[in-house]
């Protein structure tokens, strides 16, 4: 009975000294720290196989390495030199030029694997179909004329993307949408030369035209041995012709002139006995088509007038515009973007595109017609 008591008695005991113990060497731990100026623990020299620990543990946690600049962690401020490359894209002056990307294209790349890696080959020409799905059955056909080389572009107006994918080239293509909209609308917002400049040729076409006849390879190679910067394939004459010089010549391979009616043509090397083609199924080189992209108008989306402008980005227009007969296509004339569009002032929305088509042609004229006279007065005050 007295060994249990005393026994009881020590353990409070001994209890009681380990907590005064412990808080004393806390205090005492507390005031030799604050005794101590701060030490930065980037400048304490570790053995290099210690940090080497460090690197293998961390790399082995996250599973990738990445890497930063030197001067990351070193307890000052990184220092960036002034850099300023006036001949550097607009607004990117203050990048070195090794790093300036100033141009790209619409090649599809890899969520995973080695970038390098991610192309086995690269499109070397763009074609692009403003499209609504009722005309899917005629875009397919004209895609399968199309070979590998060429990069598919489809701008939708009707809001429908998924459901191309009914055709197995779809999941290749790029779909760009926006309802009620025109192709020279996506032309101005979607094809900058910079973001197309991987392809050598763009074709610019509508979703009507007939292509048993065209093969778009043999187009290239004729449009590459004629030297044609701006072209067409030739429409066959019976069907959607507004133009002879869009008609085609059975017995050519290309044609860059033709006859018109009398008073049609004041200069036989003019629009539109030469240096044109019509704006349903254009193909530009890469250099004319940086030209073309800067004069297409914003607010003027259906580029009538665009046609008869086209000379201005070629010189000799009239020896580097033309007509491919040999690959010639069929315009089906189906207004379906039109009936898109709503009553206007109780017009059919057919006619009432037609008008708008025919004001934005006076506008784009006269915007020209004063562009040249403004320059032209510039110059002469220049001279003199």
């Amino acid at each position: 009975m007295g060994t249990s008591l005393r026994a009881g008695a020590l353990r409070k005991s001994n209890d009681v000294r380990l907590i005064v113990t412990t808080i004393m060497g806390m205090v005492f731990g507390y005031f030799i720290g604050v005794s101590f100026p701060s030490v930065s623990l980037s400048k304490i020299a570790l053995p290099s196989s210690l940090i080497s620990s460090f690197d293998m543990g961390f790399n082995d946690d996250h599973h990738a390495t990445r890497s930063f600049p030197e001067n990351l962690g070193s307890g000052s401020t990184p220092v960036t030199p002034k850099i300023y490359v006036p001949t550097n894209p607009r607004g990117a002056e203050s990048l070195p030029p090794g790093i300036v990307v100033a141009e790209t294209d619409f090649y599809l790349r890899r969520l995973w694997g080695d970038p390098s890696e991610d192309l086995k080959k690269k499109p070397k020409y763009l074609v692009t179909f403003t499209v609504g799905l009722n005309q899917r059955n005629v875009i397919n056909q004209a895609v399968k004329k199309f070979s590998d080389d060429f990069q598919i572009l489809l701008f939708h107006y009707d809001g429908k993307t998924t459901e191309w994918d009914q055709f197995e080239w779809s999941q290749r293509a790029i779909h760009v949408s926006a309802r009620k909209q025109t192709k020279w609308w996506y032309a101005k917002r979607f094809l900058h030369p910079d973001v197309i400049a991987a392809y050598e040729y763009i074709f610019i076409w509508d979703e009507d035209l007939g292509v048993e006849h065209f093969n778009a390879d043999k187009y290239i190679a004729l449009v590459k041995k004629h030297g044609l910067e701006i072209s067409q394939p030739g429409l066959e004459p019976n069907n959607g012709l507004t133009w002879q010089m869009t008609k085609r010549l059975g017995n050519n391979e290309v044609h860059k002139d033709t006859q018109e009616k009398p008073g049609w043509c004041s200069d036989p090397h003019l629009p539109p006995c030469a240096a044109f083609v019509e704006i349903m199924a254009p193909v530009f080189s890469r250099e004319a088509w940086r030209c073309v992209w800067h004069m297409i108008q914003n607010d003027l989306v259906h580029g009538w007038g665009l046609d008869f402008a086209l000379r201005r980005c070629v010189d000799p227009a009239h020896e580097k515009i033309g007509v491919v007969d040999s690959q010639w296509i069929v315009h089906q004339v189906i207004p379906s973007l039109g009936s898109q569009g709503e009553s206007d002032n109780g017009k059919a929305p057919w006619q009432g595109v037609r008008d708008r088509c025919k004001s934005e042609w006076a506008l784009f004229q006269d915007r020209l017609a004063n562009a040249d006279k403004s320059y032209f007065s510039q110059i002469q005050h220049q001279q003199t």
